[in-house]
C-alpha cells in the first residue's frame, strides 16, 4: 500500500487543520494528540506535545526539534502527524521563547540550555518505549539542536534526520566588521532585535499559500533576530563545523538547493566531515528552505526519502 499524502495537503492558507476541527483532523489521520506543560530546570513553563498512531503498533520514536521563530504546534505539527502515521510515537517541545513556552520571544542567548531542555524531556519518554529505536528530527535551527543533542548523547540515538539544517555559515557569513559589531552589541543590549533579515516566510516557502499559512501561526515570532540570538547562532554553526568528526549516528540530510536561509554549502561540508559511515545527503536542486513549503510532488519526494530512510534504520522485526 502506498503512502498517504502529507497532511499539509489538507491545510488551508489560514489554518493547519483546513476546514476541519482539530479532533476531526486527528481522527482523519489516525493519530492521537496530547499537549501539556512542564516546568524546566530554570523554572520556565514549557509546552510539550505528542502524536501517536491509533490502532497500530508503535515501531519507533521520533523526537522533533523545531526551527527559530516557529513552534511544534503549527506547520511542524503537520510533519509530526505525517511521521506518526508511519507508525512512530512523536514528541516535541516548544523551545524557550517560542510557541506556548515561557521566555522572551525569539530570544536564544545560550543554545546549551535549549539542548538541556530537549534532553530532559526526550529522556523522560524513554521509559514508555523501552527497547525501541529513538531518532532525532530537526528543522533549520532545530537541526543544529538535534546535532548538539546527539553530540551530548552519542550512544542513545539510532539516527538523526536534518531538514534544512543550520549547520554551517558558508557564503552567508557576515562581513568582518558586521560580525564583530554584533558581538559588541550583544554584550551590551542582548535582547535588541536589530539584525536585518528578509521576511522569513517569503524566502522560505515556495508556495504562496503556505507562506500565508506560516504567517498565520498565532504563536510565531515575526520580529528581527535579537543581537545575542544572532551571535549565538554564529557560535553554534562554528561549533558544529569544528565538531563534525564527532558525529557518529546514522545521518540523513535533506536540503533545498535554493535555500537562502541556511546555506546548502554547510550541509555539504557536514556530509564530508562527519565520521559516521552511514550517511546520506539529498540536496533538491530547485527547492527552497522549507521543504514542506514545496508543491505536492516535491513535498512527497522529500518525505518519501525520509520515511524510506527511517524504515531502513528500524530493527528488522519492526520494519514492514
Amino acid at each position: 500500500m502506498g503512502r498517504q499524502p502529507h497532511p499539509c495537503c489538507d491545510a488551508s492558507s489560514s489554518n493547519i487543520f483546513g476546514e476541519l476541527e482539530p479532533e476531526k483532523f486527528y481522527t482523519k489521520h489516525e493519530v492521537s494528540y496530547f499537549e501539556d506543560m512542564l516546568l524546566n530546570s530554570r523554572g520556565l513553563r514549557q509546552c510539550w506535545r505528542s502524536w501517536v498512531p491509533v490502532d497500530r503498533e508503535v515501531r519507533g520514536v521520533v523526537c522533533v526539534c523545531h526551527g527559530y521563530g516557529a513552534d511544534a504546534g503549527w506547520l511542524v505539527q503537520l510533519t509530526c502527524i505525517a511521521i506518526a502515521k508511519e507508525g512512530y510515537a512523536v514528541y516535541a517541545i516548544d523551545h524557550q521563547g517560542h510557541g506556548k513556552s515561557e521566555g522572551l520571544k525569539g530570544h536564544v542567548p545560550d543554545i546549551k540550555v535549549v539542548v538541556d531542555d530537549c534532553i530532559a524531556f526526550f529522556d523522560s519518554k524513554r521509559g514508555s518505549h523501552k527497547g525501541m529505536s529513538f531518532f532525532l528530527y530537526g528543522e533549520s535551527m532545530g537541526g543544529a539542536i538535534a546535532l548538539l543533542i546527539h553530540l551530548r548523547q552519542p550512544e542513545l540515538w539510532q539516527g538523526v534526520v536534518l531538514n534544512g539544517a543550520m549547520c554551517g555559515i558558508g557564503k552567508f557569513k557576515p562581513p568582518w566588521p558586521a560580525e564583530h559589531l554584533l558581538g559588541f552589541i550583544s554584550g551590551i543590549i542582548p535582547t535588541w532585535p536589530i539584525v536585518p533579515t528578509k521576511d522569513i516566510p517569503t524566502v522560505s516557502f515556495k508556495e504562496p499559500w503556505k507562506r500565508e499559512l506560516a504567517r498565520n501561526n498565532p504563536n510565531r515570532y515575526s520580529g528581527r533576530p535579537r543581537a545575542a540570538t544572532a551571535q549565538e547562532f554564529l557560535r553554534v554553526v562554528k561549533e558544529i563545523e569544528g565538531r563534525a568528526s564527532e558525529v557518529t549516528a546514522p545521518l540523513l540530510m535533506l536540503h533545498g538547493g535554493l535555500d537562502v536561509v541556511c546555506d546548502p554549502d554547510g550541509v555539504k561540508m557536514l556530509h564530508q566531515n562527519v565520521s559516521c559511515a552511514d550517511k546520506a545527503l539529498h540536496v533538491y536542486p530547485d527547492m527552497w528552505h522549507q521543504l514542506v513549503g514545496e508543491p505536492s510532488e516535491g513535498l512527497e519526494q522529500v518525505f518519501g526519502d525520509m520515511f524510506s530512510w527511517l524504515e531502513a534504520h528500524l530493527p528488522p522485526q519492526v520494519s514492514t
